[in-house]
Protein backbone atom coordinates (compact mmCIF):
# COMPACT_ATOMS: atom_id res chain seq x y z
CA UNK A 1 0.00 0.00 0.00
CA UNK A 2 1.50 3.27 -1.09
CA UNK A 3 1.76 6.30 1.13
CA UNK A 4 2.52 4.40 4.33
CA UNK A 5 6.31 4.83 4.26
CA UNK A 6 6.28 6.99 7.40
CA UNK A 7 4.25 4.46 9.43
CA UNK A 8 5.57 1.66 11.59
CA UNK A 9 4.17 -1.60 10.25
CA UNK A 10 4.68 -5.24 11.12
CA UNK A 11 3.42 -8.63 10.02
CA UNK A 12 1.27 -10.64 12.41
CA UNK A 13 0.01 -14.05 11.30
CA UNK A 14 0.39 -13.08 7.66
CA UNK A 15 -1.50 -9.80 8.06
CA UNK A 16 -0.05 -6.30 8.03
CA UNK A 17 -0.55 -4.17 11.12
CA UNK A 18 0.19 -0.47 11.54
CA UNK A 19 1.15 1.35 14.73
CA UNK A 20 -1.54 3.83 15.73
CA UNK A 21 0.10 6.81 17.51
CA UNK A 22 -3.12 7.74 19.31
CA UNK A 23 -4.17 4.29 20.52
CA UNK A 24 -0.48 3.44 21.06
CA UNK A 25 -0.81 -0.08 19.67
CA UNK A 26 -0.70 -2.00 16.43
CA UNK A 27 -3.99 -2.40 14.56
CA UNK A 28 -4.96 -4.34 11.44
CA UNK A 29 -4.17 -2.39 8.29
CA UNK A 30 -7.51 -2.40 6.46
CA UNK A 31 -8.24 0.00 3.57
CA UNK A 32 -10.21 2.25 5.95
CA UNK A 33 -7.45 2.09 8.58
CA UNK A 34 -4.92 3.23 5.97
CA UNK A 35 -6.99 6.37 5.40
CA UNK A 36 -7.46 6.89 9.15
CA UNK A 37 -3.69 6.65 9.74
CA UNK A 38 -2.97 9.12 6.92
CA UNK A 39 -5.49 11.55 8.46
CA UNK A 40 -3.97 11.14 11.93
CA UNK A 41 -0.47 11.72 10.56
CA UNK A 42 -1.63 14.88 8.76
CA UNK A 43 -3.51 16.14 11.82
CA UNK A 44 -0.60 15.64 14.22
CA UNK A 45 2.35 16.53 11.95
CA UNK A 46 0.85 19.30 9.80
CA UNK A 47 -2.20 20.73 11.59
CA UNK A 48 -0.88 20.75 15.16
CA UNK A 49 -3.50 18.47 16.69
CA UNK A 50 -2.20 17.36 20.12
CA UNK A 51 -2.21 13.52 20.12
CA UNK A 52 -3.50 13.53 23.70
CA UNK A 53 -6.61 15.43 22.59
CA UNK A 54 -7.40 13.11 19.68
CA UNK A 55 -9.55 9.99 20.12
CA UNK A 56 -9.80 7.11 17.64
CA UNK A 57 -12.92 4.93 17.41
CA UNK A 58 -14.58 7.12 20.04
CA UNK A 59 -17.72 5.46 21.41
CA UNK A 60 -20.98 7.40 21.56
CA UNK A 61 -24.59 6.53 22.36
CA UNK A 62 -27.07 7.36 19.64
CA UNK A 63 -30.71 6.41 20.19
CA UNK A 64 -29.63 3.74 22.70
CA UNK A 65 -27.22 2.27 20.15
CA UNK A 66 -23.46 2.27 20.58
CA UNK A 67 -21.66 3.86 17.62
CA UNK A 68 -18.01 4.74 17.02
CA UNK A 69 -16.66 7.93 15.53
CA UNK A 70 -13.48 7.27 13.54
CA UNK A 71 -11.67 10.32 14.94
CA UNK A 72 -12.72 13.04 17.40
CA UNK A 73 -10.54 16.04 18.22
CA UNK A 74 -11.15 17.71 21.60
CA UNK A 75 -10.42 21.10 23.15
CA UNK A 76 -8.17 21.30 26.23
CA UNK A 77 -11.45 21.46 28.20
CA UNK A 78 -12.56 18.12 26.63
CA UNK A 79 -15.23 19.67 24.38
CA UNK A 80 -15.54 17.94 21.00
CA UNK A 81 -14.26 20.22 18.22
CA UNK A 82 -14.11 17.98 15.15
CA UNK A 83 -15.61 14.63 14.16
CA UNK A 84 -13.99 12.74 11.28
CA UNK A 85 -15.52 9.88 9.32
CA UNK A 86 -12.98 7.94 7.26
CA UNK A 87 -13.85 5.64 4.40
CA UNK A 88 -11.65 3.43 2.25
CA UNK A 89 -10.30 4.99 -0.95
CA UNK A 90 -12.76 3.05 -3.10
CA UNK A 91 -15.81 4.28 -1.13
CA UNK A 92 -17.68 7.25 -2.56
CA UNK A 93 -18.30 10.18 -0.23
CA UNK A 94 -22.06 10.11 -0.64
CA UNK A 95 -24.93 11.84 1.12
CA UNK A 96 -25.20 8.73 3.30
CA UNK A 97 -21.64 9.27 4.58
CA UNK A 98 -22.40 12.92 5.33
CA UNK A 99 -25.63 11.91 7.08
CA UNK A 100 -23.66 9.42 9.18
CA UNK A 101 -21.29 12.04 10.58
CA UNK A 102 -24.17 14.49 11.10
CA UNK A 103 -26.02 11.80 13.11
CA UNK A 104 -22.91 11.24 15.22
CA UNK A 105 -22.78 14.96 15.85
CA UNK A 106 -26.26 14.84 17.39
CA UNK A 107 -24.50 13.23 20.35
CA UNK A 108 -21.34 15.39 20.43
CA UNK A 109 -22.29 18.83 19.04
CA UNK A 110 -18.88 19.50 17.51
CA UNK A 111 -18.60 22.70 15.45
CA UNK A 112 -16.59 20.96 12.69
CA UNK A 113 -17.09 17.77 10.69
CA UNK A 114 -14.90 16.08 8.11
CA UNK A 115 -15.55 13.14 5.81
CA UNK A 116 -12.73 11.69 3.73
CA UNK A 117 -11.74 8.68 1.69
CA UNK A 118 -8.10 9.74 1.49
CA UNK A 119 -8.63 11.13 -2.01
CA UNK A 120 -11.51 13.54 -1.51
CA UNK A 121 -12.73 15.28 1.59
CA UNK A 122 -15.51 17.56 2.69
CA UNK A 123 -14.83 19.87 5.60
CA UNK A 124 -17.84 21.43 7.30
CA UNK A 125 -18.38 24.12 9.91
CA UNK A 126 -21.68 24.23 11.77
CA UNK A 127 -22.79 27.59 13.12
CA UNK A 128 -24.09 26.77 16.61
CA UNK A 129 -26.53 29.68 16.82
CA UNK A 130 -28.22 29.02 13.47
CA UNK A 131 -27.22 25.39 12.79
CA UNK A 132 -26.26 26.52 9.28
CA UNK A 133 -23.79 24.24 7.54
CA UNK A 134 -20.87 25.84 5.70
CA UNK A 135 -18.60 23.78 3.45
CA UNK A 136 -14.97 24.84 3.82
CA UNK A 137 -12.24 24.56 1.20
CA UNK A 138 -9.66 23.62 3.86
CA UNK A 139 -9.25 21.45 6.95
CA UNK A 140 -8.90 23.71 10.00
CA UNK A 141 -5.73 23.43 12.03
CA UNK A 142 -5.89 23.08 15.82
CA UNK A 143 -5.58 26.83 16.44
CA UNK A 144 -8.52 27.46 14.11
CA UNK A 145 -10.58 24.74 15.78
CA UNK A 146 -10.02 26.19 19.25
CA UNK A 147 -10.63 29.79 18.12
CA UNK A 148 -14.29 29.14 17.30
Amino acid sequence: MGGLHWFKTKQNKGKTEVFDPVRKRYVALTPEEEVRQMVLHHFIEKLGMPPGLVAVEYSIKLHRLEKRCDIVVFSPQAAPLLIVECKARNVELSQAVLDQVIRYNMSLNAPYLLITNGINQYSIRIQASTENIEFLDYIPNYAQLTAS
